[in-house]
């Protein structure tokens, strides 16, 4: 996974959601991405991070499958699911999934309104990415704080 800047130059929380992001995507096979994005729909970690700069030079359009392109689609599942939701009173979103022909999607609430989402093989194992998935936002929730949050977004800006 690259980051930007020097893992020290970030805080003891950033570095631990960093390796844990690491170790989800190291621990389970049949990952493409992974994204961290905030309530507010932007990308606050990546298992990619300067991709969609790198790619997005000269096409106006930006790539299939970049962590921008990723984060967009994690933020408007989210915020879809909820709204249904809502309509059918049925309490809180704890994860959605999206079984296509070419892979699976799977979107998660970590807290405050982040989400974490996942873009896997099509036969990736799907217990095996829920449960990590769970894993990483049962000990991503709590240090998810509002500073946290800023200092992610700070790092992916400084990335581009």
């Amino acid at each position: 996974m690259r980051t930007s800047g020097t893992p020290s130059t970030y805080s003891s929380q950033a570095r631990n959601l960093h390796w844990l992001l690491t170790n989800l995507v190291e621990e389970v096979p049949g990952l493409h991405s992974v994204a961290v994005v905030s309530s507010d729909g932007l990308l606050l970690l990546s298992s990619d991070p300067g991709r969609h700069t790198e790619e997005r030079a000269g096409n106006s359009e930006g790539p299939k499958g970049s962590s921008a392109d990723l984060a967009t689609i994690v933020s408007g599942i989210g915020s879809l699911t909820l709204g249904a939701a809502k309509l059918m009173d049925g309490g809180g979103i704890k994860q959605t999934m999206v079984a296509m022909a070419e892979g699976s999607l799977f979107v998660t609430a970590i807290s405050d309104g982040s989400l974490l989402g996942v873009h896997a093989t099509p036969d990736c194992d799907m217990s095996v990415v829920a449960y990590h998935m769970a894993l990483f936002v049962g000990r991503a929730g709590h240090v998810l704080t509002p500073e946290l949050r800023s200092e992610l977004r700070q790092s992916m800006e400084n990335a581009q």
